[in-house]
């Protein structure tokens, strides 16, 4: 089997393991947003997407080109794709790519996998770690005509094809799949590697290629929020609100019993 030459697509994210009570949201703007001091990551299930790209060219060879949507990209965050041995970095950068949806989103990345110089295997995050759609994926495949793998927990190359044992509701199947073709990747993947200090440093004397949408082809009102397909009516953080009876009694068998009451009171039992 000749070379693959592999696309992941990484998304740069509010860091979800921040504190809670750290994240704002405008109700005006419809937007979440963090104090400046807690950085973007990469979302976790791209960076699994980019942890099967690479296990693929330990094994078999090729090249891996990661590609990152958005705007104001924060390149010490996504210059970590090519520290741990990605091999080009394609931003999708322009103030007409924010807001976008799953939609304007896989829009904009299809025109962009169509500009690289050939490709075998598209591999993206099951989900985002913001919106959790899980469209982006599919949404690739679909405009770009090519089979589709999702859930996959472990992929190699194998006699001209794709092996990829895919999660299913009670365990994993292997399906055989030829490429071009989209994988999405899940976390029983793994995590992606840790960066070597030889990789860290060649990333930072790496450049990132910029693409705005009159690069790809595409008018602005086509991307980002002008392009959207879904319309956002609220974004708001639910407010919980708990209520403690304490059951009391003489003795513990009182308070169960009284406890039982209550539950049966409640139809709870």
């Amino acid at each position: 089997m000749s070379e693959l030459r592999m696309v992941v697509c990484c998304k740069q994210v509010l860091d979800p393991e921040a504190p809670p009570t750290s994240f704002k949201i405008d109700p005006a703007t419809k937007r979440m947003t963090l104090p400046s001091d807690i950085k973007p990551v990469i979302g976790q299930y791209d960076e699994f997407a980019l942890e099967a790209a690479l296990r693929v060219k330990a094994q078999a060879g090729g090249t891996v080109t990661v590609l990152s949507l958005g705007n104001n990209i924060v390149r010490d965050v996504i210059k970590k794709s090519l520290a741990v041995g990605a091999d080009e970095l394609v931003l999708l950068e322009d103030a007409a790519f924010e807001d976008s949806d799953s939609w304007s989103t896989a829009y904009a990345l299809s025109k962009a996998v169509q500009k690289l110089e050939g490709y075998d295997v598209i591999f993206c995050g099951r989900q985002s770690s913001d919106w959790d759609a899980g469209q982006v994926g599919p949404g690739l495949a679909e405009l770009l005509g090519l089979p589709l793998v999702t859930l996959a927990r472990k992929v190699e190359a194998a006699d001209g094809k794709l092996r990829i044992e895919q999660v299913i509701p009670d365990g994993y199947q292997v399906v055989e799949v030829p490429t071009p073709v989209v994988v999405t990747v899940t976390s029983e993947l793994g995590n992606l590697r840790y960066a070597v200090l030889r990789g860290i440093m060649a990333a930072a004397k790496k450049q990132p290629t910029v693409w705005t949408p009159a690069d790809l082809g595409l008018d602005a009102s086509e991307v980002g929020a002008q392009g959207r397909r879904l319309a956002l009516t609220r974004l708001y953080q639910p407010v919980k609100e708990a209520k403690c009876d304490i059951v009391e009694g003489e003795t513990g068998a009182e308070a169960g019993a009284n406890l039982a009451l209550r539950l049966r009171e409640a139809k709870v039992i």
